[in-house]
């Protein structure tokens, strides 16, 4: 494993993985299945959830519900 620094909540909104230079990056991409997991061993889900390497888990960041736009 990297010596990137292990995923923290101040993710990005989209990569799912920390914001920084030094940041863990891709080794093994599963898009069919919904999920990645970086150099450091964090596995980063599609909906913005993580599994960290010490086995801590990172809920998906999900707008609430009334600020989801609706159709007329």
């Amino acid at each position: 494993m990297c010596s990137h620094p292990t995923q923290t909540q101040t993710q990005t909104r989209h990569s799912g993985r920390p914001a920084g230079s030094r940041a863990a990056h891709v080794v093994a991409a599963h898009p069919e299945q919904g999920w990645d997991l970086l150099c450091d061993g964090t596995i980063v889900f599609d909906d913005s959830g993580a599994l960290l390497p010490d086995g801590r888990v990172l809920a998906p960041h999900r707008l609430p519900a009334d600020a989801l736009a609706t159709a007329a």
